[in-house]
């Protein structure tokens, strides 16, 4: 049993976490906003799932207020924190700068910081394979430049590598970031692709193709990211022992820091993707095929070798799978017959 921190405890990913750590009996506390950049009662619902857990606590703030975040971590007790908190969506910074520097950097500061007040065991915190940027190579390894990102998003997730890295090699804190492939999957974002496709042809609209539809992503079934992120969390990197306290400057560059793609490690073309859910659905979906859009990534294919090696991680579910379990929810959700 630990005491563990999940903040973004309401999102997509967190909530999924959260109740996998509950189960196994693991004490929670949850960290959320429950901000409206999309519709809140899918994160009240999604949260309503482990609320009244008797392991779980929930705080509704902003990881962007320091103050708060400060008692959080001075009033509770935690071993590992996993940060799930931040303001997602490569498009959406286009438009909403202030919003991205605000969570995602001032914030991740401000979990930093705690971490490093409360000498917590482990950090482990979302990255995104929107780091990669205008990376050619495939598959994508965690070893490669990601020294292009496209977006004011994926300049933000590349920032919290390298603070990570920062407060790793001064204070010998036991970070590990993730970065994520297109997680899809029961209860994700209306903003994403398969909930906001199923939508629209459920309502008879076109769907948006970016790229003329010839994209390619890495999609990576929810249950699969959980698997890997609990992997994670009971095995942390060890703490550096040539670290020195009194010279951090002069300890050795091999901090306790890591950096892992989680992905399916399978590259899919987009149009394929949209059949299974044609399938599902019973519909032909009606396309309306448009020009590469600003700050997308154009293919993404993850090289996760190394999490392999490491913690013998290796996703189950394919996008058969993935995607007939996403309509069946969707419909449900819905109360669609």
């Amino acid at each position: 049993m630990a005491n563990i921190l999940v903040t973004g405890s309401a999102g997509f990913i967190g909530s999924a976490l959260t109740l996998k750590l509950l189960e196994r009996g693991d004490n929670i506390v949850g960290v959320d906003n429950l901000n409206n950049y999309y519709n809140i009662k899918l994160k009240e619902d999604r949260l309503a799932r482990h609320i009244n857990h008797e392991n779980y606590t929930h705080y509704q703030i902003s990881i962007d207020d320091r103050q708060k975040v400060e008692k959080i971590f001075k009033d509770e007790k935690f071993d590992i924190v996993v940060n799930l908190a931040a303001q997602a969506g490569v498009r959406y910074s286009i438009d909403n700068p202030h919003s991205y520097i605000d969570s995602n950097i001032f914030g991740f500061l401000n979990i930093l910081e705690g971490c490093k007040s409360r000498k917590i065991k482990h950090l482990i915190y979302a990255s995104s394979s929107s780091v990669y940027g205008l990376n050619r190579k495939m598959p994508f390894s965690s070893e490669d430049t990601t020294d292009h990102p496209v977006s004011l998003y994926a300049a933000t997730k590349k920032s919290n590598e390298l603070m990570a890295h920062c407060y790793s090699h001064l204070f010998n804190l036991n970070t590990t970031g993730l970065r994520f492939f297109t997680v899809y999957g029961p209860w994700d974002r209306p903003d994403m692709a398969l909930q906001k496709f199923t939508d629209a042809m459920v309502k008879g609209k076109k769907i948006d193709l970016y790229n003329y539809g010839k994209h390619k992503r890495d999609f990576t079934y929810i249950d699969d990211i959980v698997d890997g992120i609990v992997k994670v969390i009971d095995h942390p990197p060890m703490i550096n022992e040539s670290w020195d306290a009194e010279n951090p400057s002069l300890s050795s560059s091999n901090a306790p820091y890591r950096i892992f793609n989680i992905g399916n490690n399978k590259s899919v073309e987009l149009l394929d993707y949209i059949n299974e859910i044609e399938k599902n659905l019973e519909l032909k979906a009606e396309k309306n095929l448009l020009p590469l859009q600003p700050g997308d990534v154009e293919d993404t294919f993850a090289d996760i070798e190394e999490l392999f090696n490491i913690y013998n991680f290796k996703p189950e579910t394919t996008i058969i799978e993935g995607v007939k379990k996403f309509i069946e929810w969707y419909k449900d959700y819905n109360k669609i017959k």
